[in-house]
C-alpha cells in the first residue's frame, strides 16, 4: 500500500467511526418488539441510579443536585436516566400503592419528575414485584374494581425474592390485573420514563419466588398508559428464563450488585465484584438487541478512589460496558466528578460502541489474556483487550480469529488515535486489570 492510498484508507475507515461517534447523544427510533409493537430502549440506556452513593439517603434536594450535575456535565453525551433507586417510599395509599416517603419528598414524586423532565432529562424509579406488605395488612381496595388485596393474592406465597412480607399475585383471579394497571397508571401520571423492578424472580434474591407473570402483566399495563416506560428487571434473573425477560422487559440483571458494601473500601472492587461480569456476560449475549439489553449493574466510575477500583480499573469496566452493549448507569455522586473519570465517562467513540447495540464476544476464556470482538455496520470490527491477571502480559488479537486476513486499519478508541495499517495481528502490552479498545477495519 501507498503511503498515499493508506493515509485514503485510514481517513475512510475513521469517517464512518466519527459518524456513529456524532450520533451520541442522538436518540435512536423506537424498535420493534418480538411481538410487533414500538419499545423503548433502542439503543442501552444511559444515566444514572442513586443506590450505589447514596443508599437510601436521598430527598427532593439531593435527586435535585444529581439532575443538574448530569445535565451541567453528562447530558450533552447521552446520559438521560436520573433514576431514584430504594428509599423513596415509607407507606402504601388507599389502594395498596407505594407512595411517597413526605419527609423525604414533601412536595411529592411528580414535582421532582417535573424538576428532571425541565432539564431536559428523563425520569425513574424503583419497585419490588408483589402486593406490598402494607397493603396486605390494611387489605387495600382495588382502585376502579369491588375487590381487594386479600381477593387476588397467593396465600402464603413469596411475594418476590426479597422476603419482606410482600405477597404473590394470583393473576387468575378478578382484580389482579386491575391493581398492576392502577399502579402502571399512578406512575405514568407522575411522568415516569424508567423502573428498576428490584427482586424479581426466579434469580437472585434472599428467598424464591417466581415473578414471571408480574412482569408480564407490568408490560401489558405500562404499554396501556400509552407512555413509553422502561422496565428493567433485578437482580441477577435466572437465565433458563432469559426469553421471558426479553419478551417482557427492556433490560434483565445477569449478576448480582456491584457494590461490595463491607467485602471492600469504596464502592466496588476489581476481584470481589467487577471480574466476574466477564465470566457471566456471555452466555447472555445473544438475547441483547433492540427494546433488550443485558444489564451489568451501574458503572463506579466518577469519584476516583472513592470507586475502589484503579484507573485501569475503571477503564476496564467502561470497556466491559460499552463493548456488551450494556446500559451505562453511573453509581456515583455526580456533584463530585473527578475530571479525570469524567474523561473516560464522556470519551464519545466509547460511547458510541455502547450505543451501536451489538455486543462483542470473547474469542476464547481459557486464559486471562482475552480478546473481545463485535463485528460493526461497516465491515469492521470492534475489538476488546483485556489482561484480567495479576502480572503484566501481551494481549493479541489475530486477524484471522476475528474474521478475516490480511492487513487491516487500527484505531484506539480511547486515545483517539489512528495506528497505522497492521499485517496479520494486533498486539498490545498490557498492565493488570487493564485494557485496549480498537476499532479494527481490514483493508480492502
Amino acid at each position: 500500500m501507498t503511503r498515499a492510498r493508506g493515509k485514503r484508507y485510514l481517513g475512510a475507515a475513521f469517517t464512518a467511526l466519527a459518524a456513529l461517534a456524532a450520533a451520541v447523544p442522538a436518540t435512536a427510533a423506537a424498535a420493534p418488539s418480538p411481538e410487533g409493537h414500538s419499545v423503548v430502549a433502542a439503543t442501552p440506556p444511559m444515566g444514572w441510579s442513586s443506590w450505589s452513593s447514596l443508599r437510601g439517603n436521598i430527598n427532593e434536594q439531593v435527586i435535585e443536585a444529581q439532575a443538574k450535575a448530569m445535565h451541567d456535565s453528562l447530558a450533552r453525551y447521552g446520559y438521560r436516566y436520573l433514576n431514584i433507586d430504594a428509599g423513596w417510599s415509607d407507606h402504601v395509599d388507599a389502594y395498596g400503592r407505594n407512595a411517597e416517603n413526605a419527609t423525604k419528598f414533601p412536595h411529592g414524586i411528580a414535582a421532582v419528575a417535573r424538576y428532571v423532565h425541565g432539564l431536559g432529562l428523563k425520569f425513574g424509579i424503583y419497585l419490588v414485584p408483589g402486593i406490598p406488605a402494607a397493603a396486605v395488612k390494611a387489605n387495600s381496595a382495588i382502585k376502579g374494581t369491588p375487590y381487594h388485596v386479600s381477593d387476588i393474592l397467593v396465600p402464603g406465597a413469596k411475594g418476590n425474592t426479597a422476603d419482606d412480607g410482600s405477597a404473590l399475585i394470583d393473576f387468575a383471579k378478578p382484580g389482579a390485573d386491575a391493581y398492576v394497571r392502577s399502579q402502571a397508571e399512578l406512575l405514568a401520571s407522575w411522568g415516569v420514563d424508567y423502573i428498576k423492578m428490584d427482586f424479581v424472580g426466579p434469580g437472585g434474591g434472599r428467598v424464591p419466588a417466581d415473578n414471571r407473570g408480574d412482569i408480564q402483566h407490568w408490560q401489558a399495563a405500562l404499554r396501556a398508559t400509552g407512555r413509553p416506560i422502561h422496565l428493567e428487571l433485578s437482580n441477577s434473573l435466572s437465565f433458563p428464563d432469559a426469553d421471558t425477560w426479553q419478551r417482557y422487559s427492556n433490560g434483565w440483571r445477569i449478576e448480582g450488585d456491584i457494590e461490595c458494601y463491607s467485602h471492600c473500601v469504596g464502592l466496588t472492587n476489581w476481584d470481589v465484584r467487577v471480574k466476574q461480569r466477564f465470566a457471566d456476560v456471555p452466555k447472555w449475549i445473544p438475547f441483547a438487541g433492540p427494546g433488550h439489553w443485558n444489564d451489568l449493574d451501574s458503572i463506579e466510575v466518577g469519584n476516583g478512589d472513592a470507586d475502589g477500583i484503579s484507573p485501569d480499573e475503571r477503564q476496564s469496566m467502561i470497556t466491559l460496558w460499552a463493548a456488551s452493549a450494556a446500559p451505562l448507569l453511573l453509581g456515583t455522586d455526580l456533584t463530585k466528578l473527578e475530571p479525570a473519570d469524567l474523561a473516560l465517562l464522556t470519551n464519545r467513540e466509547v460511547l458510541a460502541v455502547d450505543q451501536a447495540g451489538r455486543p462483542a464476544h470473547p474469542l476464547s476464556q481459557a486464559t486471562p489474556q482475552q480478546v473481545w470482538v463485535s463485528k460493526d455496520a461497516h465491515g469492521g470490527y470492534t475489538v476488546a483487550l483485556f489482561n484480567l491477571g495479576a502480572a503484566p502480559a501481551t494481549v493479541t488479537a489475530n486477524f484471522g480469529d476475528l474474521g478475516f486476513h490480511g492487513a487491516a486499519a487500527v484505531r484506539d478508541l480511547w486515545s483517539h488515535r489512528d495506528l497505522g495499517v497492521v499485517r496479520t495481528a494486533f498486539s498490545a502490552s498490557l498492565a493488570p486489570h487493564a485494557s485496549r479498545l480498537l476499532h479494527i477495519q481490514p483493508r480492502g
